[in-house]
């Protein structure tokens, strides 16, 4: 049985105050399917808030990466943070949460 841990980095956003990492670690608990159920992860999968706005999820048997940015993407629109964050992977099995850059509109109203 392999172990799988993937991170996910929320720093950034939780610093400047418009990310809860405490929410987000519940939700992954209540959304994370194991065997298509949801509220099934038992001891297959723990999700720990490490503090210092990273999650921790350590799973115990086949899991993807892909399936936790899909959650993570799920949980910023349901917050609707979706339009300020982006879900990047910074290695492997490691997710940042990062500001998109938005210069350009910015600059053009600062000179008018």
């Amino acid at each position: 049985m392999s172990t799988q841990t993937y991170i996910i980095n929320a720093k950034q956003p939780a610093d400047d105050r418009i990310f809860d990492p405490s929410a987000f670690a519940t939700f992954l608990q209540q959304r994370i399917k194991v065997d298509g159920r949801t509220g099934n992860l038992g001891d297959t999968i723990t999700v720990s808030n490490l503090g210092d706005g990273r999650i921790e999820i350590v799973s115990h048997q086949e899991f993807s990466g892909r399936y936790l940015k899909y959650l993570t993407k799920k949980f910023l629109k349901k917050q609707q943070l979706r339009d300020w964050l982006r879900v990047v992977s910074t290695s492997k099995g490691e997710y940042s949460l990062k500001f998109f850059n938005v210069v350009g509109d910015d600059a053009e109203e600062d000179e008018e």
